[in-house]
């Protein structure tokens, strides 16, 4: 990845981010609703966290762990939405295009995870 990619992924987790924070200000004020929302809170908010670690990485093997958290949160935030929609806590119109961006975070993090994983041997 050159530079230009990290800082429009930078960006565009930074972005995400601030969706998830929207998203989670406006759930219900039912406790089921709070609990998943915070799981999701933190993990939607952690991706572009370590994100910033990875890019800062001191070394090859502290990127590719870096890059693993990321695609670990993105997983678990992927579930949260997930479950919101199917607990009709969030209607599916609504979460659309969460979901999507959130499959392509994790498809990127794969992707990042497999190249560096790669180069590295």
């Amino acid at each position: 990845m050159d530079d230009d990619d990290n800082g429009d992924l930078k960006t565009r987790t930074f972005a995400y981010s601030r969706r998830i924070v929207h998203l989670f200000s406006s759930l219900p004020r039912e406790t089921v609703a709070q609990v998943i929302g915070k799981q999701c809170l933190r993990s939607g908010t952690s991706i572009g966290a370590n994100y910033r670690e990875a890019y800062r990485a001191r070394s090859k093997a502290e990127f590719i762990a870096k890059i693993g958290d990321c695609l670990k949160e993105a997983e678990e935030t992927l579930y949260w939405l997930e479950l919101m929609e199917a607990e009709q806590i969030v209607s599916p119109e609504r979460l659309q295009n969460l979901l999507i961006e959130t499959r392509e975070i994790v498809a990127i993090f794969v992707s990042s995870l497999n190249t560096a994983k790669n180069n590295s041997s």
